[in-house]
């Protein structure tokens, strides 16, 4: 049950232990066959054992380890890209609450370890103990990546000599670490912080921004201290969202179009990817500003898969995740930020104003409903929609001129997910009452 479709994860000890991850790490060398791999994890109490026991359990399997210590998933994205290692780990729950702990594989070049790429297989050999230890140990160093990625993302920043204020909520959790890099600018960046509190992890509020409830304080703290712009990291700091001047949460698929509005003034006609729940504002932008945007599936196993099939430079991800060829095609969560500081410094104009231009139609958020027969309603909505025009690549989509939805299964859990967008708010709340009553009857 620990196994998910893009990573593992699970309550501890109940769940995911020091016996468990040991298996883990023998049937990550088993079946990967690395020499080396790179092990990163965040602050959970439980981390320090369970990143023991998976190090044993890849060291007597015959692979070495580079300790990369307590990092952010990106930067453990980042190390994928620029050590000689084979895979890599983050030992993580990401935005889970404290007594949760995971693992993120990657290999090489940070290409995503999934379900239908590995963790299946990975599952499979330490369910069944299916290994061997070697004869000879592999070893352990350590490395500190951080300063490269910092120096690397930090290079970014174009912000001239224009002064913001920003107000960063880190949530007592993996976020904490990307704030040196803001640190870097003291002449143009007043920095608020909120729960930046190390010693008290993940001790507030639920470290997941895609939930808007979460960034109440924040939303507080940027209209009390007169911010230009919120910022808000999940657990592990590898999704981000942001709020306006005046405490209004931007959506996270309107960042997508914004950020590409920007990589396309200096990459004309690139390819971007935009997850298919988006608004149709991201591919309008996408195309408006002379790029090529291509649809694709939830999921970042799935996106960072597409973007190399594609040659994609960017990708943008409802829930938050963006994704950078900077990064080898993973999450960079601060470069998304610094990108909106320099359209902001360079334009002059605040980012609600920035952003207006996307706030093009009415979007539902996602709306979970519990069925018993997820196929067969999926089947009934096929049919009643017959006349728009049909996408089964996640899950259903379908278009019309003034509207379109996407119901979308749940991997884990008997639900449907649905998103409705349309021209207007009344046609939206229409669709959407029309779509709830099929899926529920």
């Amino acid at each position: 049950a620990i196994f998910k479709a893009y990573d593992i994860r699970g309550v501890y000890p109940s769940d995911i232990n020091e016996e468990d991850v040991y298996a883990i790490g023998c049937a990550v060398v088993t079946y990967l066959k690395p020499k080396k791999i790179g092990i990163g994890r965040d602050i959970r109490p439980s981390s320090p054992t369970l990143f023991e026991s998976f190090a044993r359990g890849v060291m007597e399997s015959g692979c070495d380890v580079i300790n990369l210590g307590v990092i952010s998933t990106p930067m453990v994205y980042f190390s994928a890209g620029h050590l000689d290692v084979d895979a890599v780990i983050s030992l993580t729950a990401s935005h889970n609450p404290i007594e949760y702990n995971g693992l993120k594989i990657a290999l090489r070049g940070a290409i995503p370890v999934g379900e239908d790429s590995g963790l299946r297989e990975i599952r499979d050999i330490a369910l069944r103990g299916e290994w061997k230890k070697s004869d000879v140990s592999g070893t352990m160093t350590t490395y500190d990546i951080r300063p490269e990625y910092y120096a690397e993302f930090s290079s970014f920043a174009e912000f001239g000599e224009k002064k913001f204020t920003v107000a960063i909520d880190t949530a007592n959790s993996m976020g904490v670490f990307e704030l040196p890099m803001y640190e870097k600018f003291p002449e143009n960046l007043n920095i608020v912080n909120l729960y930046n509190d190390l010693d008290h992890p993940f001790q507030c509020h639920e470290a997941n921004p895609l939930k808007t409830e979460t960034l109440d304080e924040l939303c507080s703290k940027v209209k009390e201290v007169n911010a230009d712009l919120g910022i808000a990291y999940d657990g592990d700091a590898d999704r981000v969202g942001f709020t306006d001047e005046t405490g209004t949460v931007i959506p996270m698929d309107l960042i997508t179009g914004l950020v590409a509005k920007i990589i396309l003034k200096k990459k004309p006609g690139a390819t971007i990817l935009y997850d298919l729940r988006s608004s149709r504002a991201v591919r309008e932008v996408i195309e408006e500003n002379g790029g090529t945007a291509n649809e694709c599936r939830v999921g970042h196993a799935f996106i960072k898969r597409q973007m190399r099939t594609d040659g994609a430079i960017f990708a943008g991800e409802l829930s938050g995740h963006y994704y950078f060829e900077e990064n080898s095609f993973a999450e960079a969560s601060t470069l998304v930020a610094f990108l909106l500081l320099n359209l902001m410094a360079e334009t002059g104009n605040r980012i609600s104003e920035l952003v207006s231009d996307l706030r093009r139609y009415s979007h539902s958020a996602e709306i979970n409903s519990e069925v018993a027969d997820k196929e067969a309603v999926l089947a009934k909505l096929k049919e009643t929609y017959s006349d728009g025009t049909i996408s089964e690549l996640d899950g259903l989509k379908v278009d019309y001129a003034d509207w379109w939805f996407n119901v979308r299964p749940s991997n884990t859990e008997p639900l449907l997910r649905l998103n409705v967008e349309a021209k207007t708010p009344e046609m939206m709340e229409e669709k959407q009452s029309e779509l709830l009553a099929l899926i529920r009857a």
